[in-house]
């Protein structure tokens, strides 16, 4: 099997579902891994199980952005990122205003952040990675969802942007559509239902097989969905 061709990577909005099945392979195929989220006391023991450095941060202001990188520059060095989105769920009448504004912030002006931080750092090397989680509502628009679809819209279109522009410079960028509910402890398969959720050990897999792309091959978008998703 072909090698990551890289040696640290930073996971920005990291918790206990996929990002945690990414930071577990990336530090088992030898990456220094770093794992960033607004609580990074919640981080603890994903960082004692995959050595993992931990690092706070609100993805959706600048400067605590810039921060992270900075820290990351001495700890780390960065080359691949993720964001995950804020919540806010609803009839579009009854929406809270200030709950669709910090969605949207972290879910796409988070992302953008992210994306430029680290393209600033990777530019210079011609080389590097940045990977940028999608969803279902990334390619289509769900009832009571729009804050949601609103922020995967605009990441989307970011990472097609970013990936046009970086690309040509070296730097892969690739955009993942997660379309099917996750599977966790507490959204366990259906015992008459194998398999009909999403591995995060199976996407986090996917993940990895993306980096391990050469570059006459590079995946844009892949999309993830169990057997038995209707799309």
């Amino acid at each position: 099997m072909t090698d990551i061709p890289y040696r640290t990577a930073l996971i920005v909005g990291a918790g206990p579902g996929i990002s945690a099945s990414l930071a577990r392979g990336l530090a088992a195929a030898g990456l220094r891994v770093g794992v960033a989220a607004r609580n990074a006391d919640k981080l603890a023991t994903l960082a004692t199980e995959t050595g993992a450095e931990t690092f706070s941060v609100d993805a959706s202001q600048p400067a605590a952005v810039a921060r992270l990188f900075d820290d990351a520059d001495t700890r780390l060095s960065p080359i691949s990122s993720s964001t995950t989105p804020a919540r806010a769920h609803g009839p579009i009448a009854e929406l809270d205003p200030e709950a669709v504004q910090k969605a949207v912030e972290v879910s796409t002006f988070g992302g953008f952040l992210v994306v430029q931080q680290a393209a600033r750092r990777m530019v210079p090397h011609s080389r590097g990675a940045i990977l940028l989680i999608g969803a279902s509502a990334s390619v289509k628009g769900y009832p009571l969802s729009a804050a949601f679809a609103m922020g995967k819209f605009a990441l989307r279109g970011l990472a097609q942007s970013a990936a046009r522009e970086l690309g040509p410079k070296g730097i892969h960028v690739a955009h993942f559509v997660i379309d099917g509910g996750v599977r966790s402890a507490r959204r366990p398969d259906p015992a008459n239902r194998p398999d009909s959720t999403l591995d995060p050990d199976g996407i986090a897999q996917t993940y990895l097989d993306v980096l391990r792309q050469p570059r006459s091959a590079w995946s844009l978008e892949v999309e993830l969905r169990p057997w038995v998703e209707t799309f």
